[in-house]
C-alpha cells in the first residue's frame, strides 16, 4: 500500500481517483488547490504525487518546480488535458516523473503509479546540517550542538529556507515570496522583526551568530564551524 497525494481541483474526477486507488489499497489525500497540495506535499512521507496540471491559486508545475527546489524528490505523475508534446517536455522537465493525458483509463493510472512506487528510491532527508546547526526534518525540531532551539513555525520555514542557501545573500523580497508566499513586498519590517528573534534563539552565550546583515540587500546564513 503506498501513501498517495491527489491534486485535483475537478471534484468529479478526484472522486472517482480517490475510489479507484482506495479500492486498490492505496491510502489516499486530497487536495484541490495548488497553494493547499504544495504545502501538503512538502512532508516527505508521501509515496508518490499525482498532480493536476492546471489547478487554482498555482500551477500544478510550478508546485513541482518548488518542491524540487526545496529538495522535495517525491515521485510525481502529472495529469493534464494538454496533450501536446511540448507540453510533456514542460512537465516533465518541471520536475514530474511521469505525465498522463486526460481523460484516462484507471487501470493505466494504477499501473503508471505501480511502475513509479518500483523505481528504487533515493534515500529521504532527515537531517539538514550546517556548521553546528541541525534541523530535523522530520520531527521539525532544531539543536545548536549539544542545545535544544524552541522554534516556532514560521521561524522554522525560515530557518530551513536560509540554512538551504548557507552562503548566499537572500533578500526579504526572497523571503516574503517564499516563506510568507506573499506576491508582493509589503512595506513593513516583519522580516526584520523575525529574523531578529530567530538570531537571539539561536546565539548562545559565545557563540558566533549565524545570521548575518547584508546591508540594504538582506542576510546571508554563515555556518560557525
Amino acid at each position: 500500500m503506498a501513501k498517495v497525494l491527489l491534486i485535483e481541483d475537478d471534484r468529479e474526477t478526484a472522486q472517482d481517483v480517490l475510489g479507484d486507488l482506495r479500492g486498490r489499497g492505496h491510502e489516499v489525500h486530497w487536495a484541490d488547490t495548488g497553494p493547499s497540495g504544495f504545502d501538503l506535499a512538502k512532508d516527505r512521507s508521501w509515496d508518490i504525487l499525482v498532480t493536476d496540471r492546471l489547478l487554482p491559486g498555482r500551477d500544478g508545475l510550478s508546485v513541482l518546480q518548488e518542491l524540487r527546489s526545496e529538495g522535495v524528490q517525491t515521485p510525481a505523475l502529472v495529469l493534464s488535458a494538454l496533450s501536446s508534446v511540448d507540453e510533456r517536455i514542460r512537465g516533465l522537465r518541471a520536475g514530474g516523473d511521469d505525465y498522463l493525458v486526460k481523460p484516462f483509463a484507471f487501470a493505466e493510472l494504477a499501473a503508471r503509479i505501480e511502475a513509479l512506487l518500483r523505481r528504487p528510491a533515493e534515500p529521504k532527508e532527515t537531517l539538514l546540517r550546517v556548521g553546528s546547526l541541525e534541523l530535523d526534518l522530520i520531527a521539525a525540531t532544531a539543536r545548536r550542538g549539544d542545545r535544544a532551539i524552541d522554534l516556532l513555525p514560521r521561524e522554522y520555514k525560515l530557518l530551513e529556507y536560509m540554512m538551504r542557501r548557507s552562503g548566499q545573500t537572500v533578500t526579504r523580497a526572497m523571503l516574503f515570496q517564499e516563506v510568507w508566499k506573499y506576491n508582493f513586498v509589503p512595506k513593513s519590517n516583519l522580516v526584520d522583526v523575525h529574523v531578529g528573534r530567530l538570531r537571539h534563539k539561536l546565539d548562545g552565550p559565545g557563540e558566533p551568530s549565524l545570521i548575518h546583515n547584508v546591508r540594504g540587500v538582506g542576510f546571508v546564513f554563515c555556518p560557525d564551524a
